[in-house]
């Protein structure tokens, strides 16, 4: 049971203007909670205990949302990604590498999780770095493909650039280290940032560039419910998504 997680919550969401012009995407509304709201529900329902945010796009207001949950569950802890402006995800979690001590999970701020889907994350594999990914019949541009080992399930290639023939699977945004993985991904992210270009890439790049280690696998969640927030018209998708979740009321 991996007990922390670090969710990447620093961006405005600029796609989904004119919607977040005065809010960051994370705090949207689906079925009367945030986004934010949603995922440390469902992380706390599958027994994580300490959850990181790293926050960037109207901060305060993220951590003014984050003071109001008071979940006795889980121990918060905000993090201030000062150039996530000029920064991709990979500058998000080099601001939280010095948390990602010991197993972690990680979440993109913009992707919505069922309780079933932390539950199988949770039950593990023996991959160090295990990418969560769905399987749908076709992938477009903007999918964060992935490219599989059919026997094994072990990561060959993971992203955007990849073709539509490569792809076999998409990243959901969900990833678990465990043992090894962490010091791995970490040092990794420490080496990427040090490069010219590393402020441009997304820490997926960083997973792609691992994989060739034989350390990198995948767990299938097909046929469960998540939903990614990046454009407005994904909004009545995730709401549908939401609708059919519970939440309980804490006094």
């Amino acid at each position: 049971m991996i007990e922390h997680a670090i969710l990447l919550s620093a961006g405005q969401g600029s796609r989904m203007l004119p919607l977040t012009a005065e809010r960051p995407k994370c705090l949207i509304e689906f079925s009367g909670r945030s986004l934010l709201a949603w995922q440390i529900e469902m992380l706390a329902r599958g027994g994580v205990k300490r959850i990181d945010v790293v926050t960037g796009f109207m901060t305060d207001m993220v951590d003014a949302e984050l003071a109001a949950l008071q979940d006795p569950r889980v121990e918060i802890t905000s993090r201030f990604n000062p150039f996530y402006k000029v920064a991709d995800n990979l500058g998000s979690c080099w601001i939280a590498r010095d948390a990602m001590d010991g197993d972690f999970l990680i979440l993109n701020g913009d992707t919505l999780v069922s309780e079933e889907i932390v539950a199988k994350v949770q039950v593990g594999s023996d991959w160090p770095i295990a990418v969560t990914v769905d399987v749908k019949p076709a992938y477009d541009s903007d999918d964060m493909k992935v490219t599989r080992d059919p026997a094994t399930g072990r990561l060959e290639r993971i992203g955007k650039t990849l073709t539509a023939a490569q792809s076999d699977a998409e990243s959901i945004g969900f990833l678990a280290f465990r043992g090894e993985g962490a010091a791995l991904f970490r040092e990794a992210v420490r080496a990427a940032m040090r490069t010219p270009e590393g402020v441009q890439h997304w820490y997926l790049k960083v997973i792609d560039g691992l994989a060739p280690t034989g350390k990198v696998g995948t767990v299938s969640i097909e046929g469960m419910g998540w939903g990614e927030v990046d454009f407005l018209n994904d909004i009545e998708a995730a709401t549908k998504l939401t609708d059919a979740w519970s939440f309980p009321t804490r006094a």
